[in-house]
């Protein structure tokens, strides 16, 4: 079973995917202002590699910011490469 986790501050956070309870994988955020953040970083570790984990991380980064009205400056390569990919995702980024 997968579930997520959220951590944050005024000004960092990060959401952590869990398997069974157990961390899999996170993506963190730093928040630039009020109307936007960034996304540094996702990472599925070395063991729940291959199941997507990384795509559903980043997903779940977009469905926090529009429940919050804001876009995401995505520093990540990753972030970015997923949301340049599809057009619904990519009017989410911060231009």
């Amino acid at each position: 079973m997968i579930s997520f986790k959220q951590e944050e501050d005024e000004r960092r956070g990060k959401f952590i995917i869990l398997e069974n309870g157990t961390p899999a994988g996170e993506m963190t955020y730093v928040w630039a202002g009020k109307n936007k953040f960034i996304i540094d970083h996702t990472e599925t570790y070395e063991t729940y590699g291959g199941k997507g984990y990384g795509k559903k991380l980043v997903m779940k980064g977009i469905e926090y910011a529009k429940e919050k009205g804001v876009k995401i400056i995505p520093l990540c390569p990753y972030a970015k490469k997923v949301m340049e990919s599809d057009e619904t995702l990519s009017e989410m980024i911060f231009k």
